[in-house]
Order: structure tokens, then sequence, then C-alpha cells
């Protein structure tokens, strides 16, 4: 079969048309603008899904040795990340400790600003303060729908459930508690990638955590160590892109969808190669294209769930008061939860991370790109992401779970231990509505695709500052592989694995966070006195 994928490979190479011909697959009129060159890459796109699906063969016959694999390197990251910061018998892994002291120190050094300000960002999102001088890529409003498409996902539906399924309610609270805080952290973040940023030659803009580290640090006298870290972070950003922004969400996506279509269960892959045609039409267009998709996508997709969410809840609105009782309950006195009241927290703040990214790092990469006259206003824009992807969205994921008590069922429990976090949230759906599933189905491919698009271009910035402009159409078509590995590939090492990579970006980004928040306090202050003097507003009128 490897053999017949070489072949295969050599004639795409030869004849870069023949894979689309061979499905009958026509490049939609609408897409002719794109422009000869693009049009080429397009079909590339295509060619690399139909050579991995057909050279993947071996592997899905193989796949217990894949998920060996990444358990192996899993054991090597774990035992760095996941370190023990805790005596006695409850575990406190370092990675989950440096983001929860650095959020809430955040919160403390910069007043509460996520109370404080948000009538205000609400504010800017609406456009208020928009003027045409104003100079980036996107608006406000676009660059908060691409990192909220990049977080609104299948952390919010299987990273619940599986903390719950782990945690028990009581971890719902501590994600709660971890998106209020991680608000100021992503505020802190947001404002550096948009203070760092640099527009290049080309009319993009480079910026995130790598950006503000090697800048920022070499303001601070410590331009090697800076540059060093804002290369680990790229790097890990790149990993993180291809495992949690990548092949998480096709593995849990893909668990979900083939429960309802049968045909996807003897056909992994081809989930795979239509979650990577899709993929790659979009993001070959870059961020104004990205931006663009997620503007839709991302209001479509959380009134879809939120309404079917809403149903269930107010359907068994009597069990309401019980629910949130259990999960305040549960909070600080878990039922046969290993660790106790310590592994609670530790899981409720591990998918607090994984579904806001606040600390990560990773958001500042897509607000850096927005068209705004101050870094701080943008950062007080990215308040919204955590209050609605943690503290909104996944709230209501986990009264959905609780109400229906999935999660403590025994003939779910393969579910649990297998990380199949969508599948199980699919079970609490259909316990109502027998054909709600289907909703959660069209969901959890909504948030997959969006959060894969999103995730792109963080990867696709963070490559090109490693390698380069010239380079990044190679990270795209490895990214469109991955899509389809994915789809072979065991869910419950995906999850680990990308969580490993994830957690691991915030190591450098809190360090710059904490050594530029002076920046952040001084840019902050300047700005409130202009409004509080009606300066902004006055800025404005001029327009």
């Amino acid at each position: 079969m490897v053999s017949t994928g070489a072949f295969f490979f050599l004639w795409c190479f030869k004849y870069p048309d023949f894979p689309t011909l061979l499905l009958d697959v026509s490049v939609p009129s609408y897409l002719r603008v794109m422009g000869e060159g693009r049009l080429k890459a397009l079909r590339l796109f295509f060619t690399v899904c139909f050579v991995w699906a057909v050279m993947l063969q071996p592997a899905y016959a193989a796949e217990g040795s894949i998920d060996l694999f990444f358990a192996d390197i899993n054991g090597y990251l774990a035992a760095v990340l996941f370190y023990d910061v805790m005596p006695g018998d409850a575990a406190m892994p370092f990675i989950v400790a440096w983001l929860v002291v650095g959020a809430v120190y955040l919160t403390c050094r910069f007043g509460f600003i996520n109370i404080r300000m948000m009538g205000h960002a609400f504010a800017v999102i609406r456009g208020k303060y928009q003027s045409p001088d104003d100079k980036g890529e996107v608006s406000s409003f676009q660059a908060l729908t691409t990192a909220l498409s990049a977080t609104v996902g299948l952390g919010n539906i299987a990273g619940v459930a599986i903390a719950i399924g782990i945690g028990g309610p009581g971890a719902t609270f501590w994600m709660i508690v971890a998106g209020f805080f991680g608000m100021t952290a992503k505020f802190s973040e947001v404002t550096l990638g948009q203070m760092y940023r640099e527009f290049r030659a080309d009319g993009h803009v480079m910026g995130g955590a790598m950006q503000y580290l090697s800048k920022g640090f070499a303001e601070k006298g410590m331009a090697s160590v800076g540059k060093v870290l804002a290369i680990m972070f790229a790097l890990l950003c790149v990993c993180a892109s291809l495992g949690g922004g990548n092949a998480f969400q096709v593995s849990q996506a893909m668990g979900a969808v083939q429960g309802e279509v049968s045909f996807f269960k003897d056909y992994p892959w081809m989930f795979g190669i239509l979650m990577a045609s899709a993929v790659g039409i979009v993001i070959i267009g870059g961020i104004r294209r990205i931006a663009h998709a997620a503007e839709a996508i991302v209001p479509t997709m959380v009134v879809i769930y939120l309404s079917a969410c809403l149903w269930i809840v107010f359907s068994h609105a009597s069990e309401v008061p019980a629910a949130l009782s259990l999960i305040v309950h549960e909070a600080f006195s878990p039922a046969a939860v290993t660790g106790g009241v310590i592994g609670v927290i530790v899981q409720g703040f591990k998918r607090a991370a994984f579904s806001s990214e606040a600390g990560i790092g990773s958001a500042a990469i897509a607000h850096s790109a927005a068209a705004v006259k101050y870094p701080v206003r943008q950062g007080m824009v990215a308040l919204y992401e955590p209050l609605i992807d943690t503290i909104i969205i996944c709230t209501m994921t986990a009264l959905v779970i609780i109400i229906t008590g999935v999660y403590a069922d025994p003939a779910h429990a393969d579910l649990v231990a297998g990380s199949h976090g969508a599948a199980l949230t699919a079970v609490a759906f259909g316990s109502v509505i027998s054909w709600f599933p289907i909703i959660l189905s069209i969901s959890v491919v909504l948030f997959a695709y969006s959060t894969m698009i999103s995730w792109s271009y963080y990867g696709e910035r963070c490559w090109t500052y490693v390698f380069g402009e010239r380079f990044s159409m190679l990270y795209r078509i490895i990214f469109v592989g991955f899509i389809v590995l994915a789809s072979v590939v065991s869910a419950g090492n995906i999850l680990d694995f990308s969580d490993l990579l994830l957690l691991a970006m915030a190591f450098p980004n809190i360090i710059a966070l904490y050594l530029l928040q002076g920046k952040i306090a001084g840019a902050l202050k300047e700005y409130l006195a202009k409004l509080r003097s009606g300066e902004l507003d006055q800025e404005v009128k001029g327009n």
C-alpha cells in the first residue's frame, strides 16, 4: 500500500490536476477570483489530501502503533510540564499552577479590569471608536470572532464533558473561576500583541507572543533570552496548532458524526478528507478570508448550540437549582475524585486553559491584526473571549451534562475513559430529544472547523516567524495533511498531547506578561485618563 501511495504521489506531482479530475471536483466559479497562483495552491491541497489518504491506510491498520507513539511523547513532556509542585497526595502540575498564579496576579495588578471595563469594551466592539485612520488587516470585531473561533470549539463541548467525567461536577465551578481570572490574562497578552506588532513589506501583520518576547526583552537588555523564548513559543505554537488546533478537533468531531453517519465508522479517513478540503479552501486566503469566515460562522454556531442547551435546561428547570448546588458543593467537597479538592481544581483549570487559552498567548496573534489606534483598546475587546467561551458556553454544557446525569452513568464509562467528550455530550443531548444529537453533530463540526481555520493562522504566523514568509505554504500543506492523519489516531493520546503542547506555550508567555506588566499599566493609565476626560469621544467626533 505504501508503494501504491508513492506511485500516486509521483503521478499527482506530474499531473497536479489529477486528484480533482479523479473525484470530478470542479473549482467553484466564486473561487476563480483567487487568481491562477492560488488556484494551483488549492489544487495542491486536494493532491495532498488524497496522497495522505492512500498512504495512511497502513497507519489506520496499525492505529495502536500510532497511539503508542503519541503515548511515548506524552510521557517525556508530562514529566516536565506536569511536575507535581503540591506536597501530599493531591497533585498540582507546575504548568497549571503557573497559569493560575499569573492570572490571579494580573487581575489584582490591573484593578479587576475584567469587571470595570466591560461596558466600554462592548462599545468598542460595536464600532463606536472606529476610525478610518486605524491601521490593521481586520476590524476589532473580526479579530474577536477569529480568536473566538479558535477558542469556542470542542473544548466547550468535549473538554467540559471530560472534565466533569474525571473531576466531577465541581470541576465546572473551577472552570468558571479560571475563566474569570483568565479575562485579565487575555487582556494583557492582547495589549502587548498590539504594542509590539510589525507590519511586513507585503502588508501582513506579524504579531503575537513571539513579537513581544523578542522586542520586549530586548528593551530590557535581554535580547538573547527574548529571542530564545520567542522561538520556543513559536515552535510550541506550531506543534499545538497541529495537535489541539487540528488533530484533537478532527478526532472529537468525527466521534460525534460517526454516531449519526455510520459510513464514517468504516471509512474515517473520508471524514478527514472532507474536513481537510473545507479547511484548505479558506486558509489559502490568509487572515482576511479566515476573519470573514469566522465573522459568519461564530455567531451562527454559538446561537445554534446555546439554543439547544437552553431548550434542555428549561425542559429540566426544576432540576437546575439542584445541579447548581451540586456544582458548588463538589467544588469543595468532591466525591470519589482522585486528589480531592486539588484534583477537581486541576481538572477545572486544565479544561479552562484549553477552552479559553487565556495566558497561553495564542489569541494575541489574531488580535494583533486588528485595526485600532490604542493597543489597550483591543485588549479590552479581548476580555469578552473567556466570558463567552468559558463562563457562558462551558457552563451551559456543564448544566446539560449534569442535569441529564450521563457523566455518572456506568453505561457510558467507556466514553469517559476514552476521552470521547463530544460523544458523551451527544448522549446527554439524545437523552432529552432523540434528534438532538443531530444538532450537536452540526455544532461539533462547525466548532471544529472554525477552530481549525483560526489555529491554522496561529501556526502559520509562528511558522513564518521562524522559517520566513516564503515557507508559509509548506506549513498549510502540513496542516491539511494532519487533518487526514487525525482521522486514524486514537482520541485519548491526542487529548493528552494537545494539553501538553498548548499548556507549554504559557511558560514563555507568562514570563513576558510579568516582565512587561509595567508597560501595560502605563498604557492603561493613559488610556483611562483620556476616556474620563472625554478626549476619546472627541477623537470619534472629529472623524
